[in-house]
């Protein structure tokens, strides 16, 4: 549910998309009604007959976004349906948030992510909103080609559940030097002119700074890379590092973990944890997916 909330805060504005931009806001209030988190929340009450059918939802939704929203001649997807149910044609980084939660079917993924990482849409400090091949592209518009930090985050924790380490990192590495030109703060966003073009982010003139999305991102992009994931009732803490060497050591301290704090250290992309609950072990790898977790229950989709 929180992930899909996410996604509507970043949805394509009226004057990016026109009258198309309810159409998407339907579909992504769709997914939250579906609830995600919902699936993971009904597995970890010990509900599996719930579980199961939050996944069918989900898997049904996956099934139509790529039916109805995929363009093979483009290699990417719609950004939303008009009235008529036609797709309309404007490459926004959006579908990066449906590698997050794994919509995007297997064989699409590499188009997707090479479209994203193309000159169009990857300035150099992060995927623009926009594509600036696209007819209302304006680098220094809200949500028309501008660089939004939090919106980088979520497609680089989607590049890494697919397997695109380098590109994750890319992204993430990029993010972080642009803070540098702003007070080891990153803003709200900023314009999306190329790196090539203006060598320093430019600044949105009305971005907030601090503001709390923005202000999360160092996290996420760090515990994206670190690949570290929490599950209490699953009694494990997954990690399996893909930092960059240029980052050097990491060191965490007060993380909390359920009732208690740990201390994580990161060497040589080999993980350390100090202080870990009763219960609670680490574990080296990804944590299993819900889907996962229902097949393993012995549980089977609904045909």
């Amino acid at each position: 549910m929180g992930g899909a909330s996410t996604l509507v805060g970043a949805l394509p504005t009226y004057d990016q998309i026109g009258i198309w931009a309810p159409a998407l806001l339907v579909l992504m209030r769709l997914l939250q009604g579906f609830g995600v988190g919902a699936e993971q929340a009904a597995y970890d009450a010990g509900d599996l007959a719930l579980a199961t059918d939050y996944a069918d939802r989900s898997a049904q939704l996956k099934k139509q976004i790529n039916e109805q929203f995929w363009m093979p001649d483009r290699g990417y997807y719609a950004v939303a349906l008009d009235g008529k149910k036609r797709q309309v044609d404007a490459c926004a980084s959006n579908m990066g948030h449906c590698l997050v939660y794994g919509l995007i079917d297997e064989d699409k993924a590499p188009q997707v992510v090479e479209r994203l990482m193309s000159p169009e849409m990857f300035s150099g400090w992060g995927v623009r909103t926009l594509a600036s091949d696209m007819g209302a592209y304006n680098p220094a518009g809200y949500h028309n080609g501008s660089v939004w930090p939090h919106d980088n985050a979520l497609i680089a924790s989607g590049l890494l559940r697919y397997g695109f380490i380098a590109e994750a990192q890319r992204i993430s590495t990029a993010l972080l030097e642009a803070a540098e030109y702003s007070g080891g703060r990153l803003p709200k966003l900023f314009c999306g002119f190329s790196r090539d073009q203006i060598t320093v982010p430019v600044p949105y003139p009305t971005a907030c700074s601090p503001q709390a999305w923005a202000a999360t991102t160092p996290i996420r992009l760090a515990t994206n890379l670190m690949r570290y994931d929490i599950h209490v009732s699953l009694g494990g803490v997954w990690m399996d590092p893909v930092l960059p060497e240029s980052y050097g050591d990491l060191h965490i301290s007060n993380a909390p973990l359920a009732a208690g704090r740990i201390t994580i250290d990161i060497a040589k992309s080999v993980p350390s944890v100090q202080g870990l609950p009763e219960g609670i072990e680490l574990r080296q790898g990804k944590r299993p997916y819900l889907t996962e977790l229902v097949e393993r229950a012995g549980l089977h989709r609904k045909s």
